[in-house]
């Protein structure tokens, strides 16, 4: 285990548990997303939005350049759009 070589990791995922706290709660308020594909992409959004707070990036800014840039984006360059890139 890498936590064990290394005493400055932390040994809790407090941060992460914080990060999907309100997918946890949205779970009971979202009953039905309408359909299986849709929760998914739901699910998918939602990851995306997540990793860009946690990249310290502003997630409605984040999200707004990347649907302004996907249209002229080519496939070898979607990566390029991700939160951590």
């Amino acid at each position: 285990m890498r936590l064990l070589d290394d005493g400055a990791w932390p040994i809790d995922n407090n941060p992460i548990e914080n990060a999907i706290r309100p997918i946890a709660v949205g779970r009971k308020n979202w009953l039905f997303a309408g359909s299986e594909t849709a929760g998914r992409r739901a699910a998918a959004i939602m990851s995306l939005l997540a990793t860009a707070k946690a990249n310290g990036l502003e997630p409605h800014a984040w999200l707004t350049d990347v649907l302004t840039r996907l249209p002229t984006t080519k496939n070898r360059d979607i990566d390029t759009l991700l939160p951590l890139a």
